[in-house]
């Protein structure tokens, strides 16, 4: 009898939950693809998935809302008295926003006989639009007390990191840098000495034009890490072309622009094997011979009068590969949409080097993700 009983209770109650119906009203929504008829049929899906409710389908509903004086219905008041002429028990609606780089979800459940709000629920998700009917399913889980999959809301869901996350802007300082360069030690020597000699014979202070593409790799508001790309030409107001390019890893620093650079810099170079007469035995003190230059002395010959063969640049030697380290300080100086960064440079090799001072605009047009 006992058994009867129970089976009895079960079977209506079975029939109980089976009768509560539900209709999902009008979804808000902004700056999304999808309008609010589209958005309220996804959430109706995933309500009749959930197989908790009988929901009604937008025919059943048109039936009442013949005018469509209820197609901007979310207020709580309006969603009863669509409801009561439904003759549901339970209604829900809600907001989907496209704000920033998230997408904002919310969604309200209500108990027409009552008129109470049973629940609320809101979420942030990632500005991933397509995948739009996943954060719906998610929430009308959330909205049911329904289990969900965590592995795919931590996918899904906004992330306010401040670094390397899809929500952050960034300004690009890429454009044109213009400077000075002085150069010292082997460097200044090799530029200063005259042609018949194997040397530049010019000015130890050049120019140089370029052009700085820049990356950023890591950013917060405080901090950002960069990737410089600067190919440039030097020495071209004295009639010289001289190519160089730079790789640096910059970091910039507070909103006032202070900047850090180091990294390689990349060119050609002209070398060949002699000495310098410091004392006249070859003929004028300070004069740059080539090995072989003076008869057929041989370096051990050279070497014996006291003198060191040994490689120096020569614009009448073999064409080789260069490499200079250059380290960078500066700062950006802003004006509105106007950048103008200032840096004082050091490249540096074996016995000498280049001190320079390089500026450059740009103008800020846009500001791009950092996944982008």
């Amino acid at each position: 009898m006992k058994t009867i009983i129970t089976l009895i209770t079960v079977f209506l109650i079975g029939i109980n939950v089976q009768a509560q119906t539900l209709f999902v009203g009008p979804i808000n929504t902004y700056k999304t693809k999808a309008n609010s008829a589209t958005a309220s049929k996804m959430v109706r899906m995933e309500v009749i998935k959930t197989e908790k409710y009988q929901v009604l389908d937008e025919y059943d509903m048109d039936e009442v809302n013949q005018n469509s004086e209820y197609d901007s219905c979310y207020s709580k008041s309006c969603l009863i008295e669509f409801g009561k002429k439904l003759n549901t028990d339970y209604a829900i609606s809600g907001s989907i926003d496209k704000i920033s780089a998230k997408i904002i979800i919310s969604l309200k459940m209500i108990d027409i006989h009552s008129g109470t709000m049973l629940k609320t629920v809101n979420d942030e998700f990632d500005d991933q639009e397509h995948e739009l009917q996943r954060m719906i399913q998610i929430m009308v889980h959330k909205l049911l007390e329904m289990q969900f999959d965590q592995e795919l809301y931590k996918r899904l869901s906004f992330k306010n990191e401040p670094v390397n996350s899809a929500n952050f802007g960034r300004v690009n300082n890429s454009g044109p840098r213009m400077g000075l360069s002085l150069a010292h030690g082997k460097i200044e020597e090799f530029m200063t000495r005259p042609e018949d000699q194997g040397g530049l014979d010019m000015f130890p202070l050049m120019s140089n034009l370029g052009y700085q593409f820049e990356a950023q790799y890591v950013g917060t508001q405080n901090f950002s890490a960069l990737f410089e790309f600067i190919p440039s030409l030097n020495g071209l107001e004295q009639g010289k072309f001289l190519p160089s390019v730079s790789i640096l890893n910059g970091f910039r620093f507070g909103q006032a622009g202070w900047e850090f650079a180091f990294g390689p810099t990349f060119g050609v170079k002209r070398t060949t094997f002699g000495f310098f007469d410091t004392e006249g035995v070859y003929g004028d003190p300070g004069i740059y011979y080539r090995q072989g230059d003076i008869g057929n002395g041989t370096a051990e010959e050279i070497e014996a009068e006291g003198y060191f063969v040994e490689e120096h640049l020569d614009n009448r030697g073999d064409l080789k590969f260069s490499t200079r380290w250059v380290t960078a300080f500066g700062r950006t100086f802003r004006s509105g949409a106007l950048n103008i960064p200032v840096n004082l440079y050091y490249s540096s090799t074996k016995g000498g080097g280049l001190i320079g001072l390089s500026v450059g605009f740009n103008i800020t047009r846009s500001k791009k993700r950092i996944n982008e």
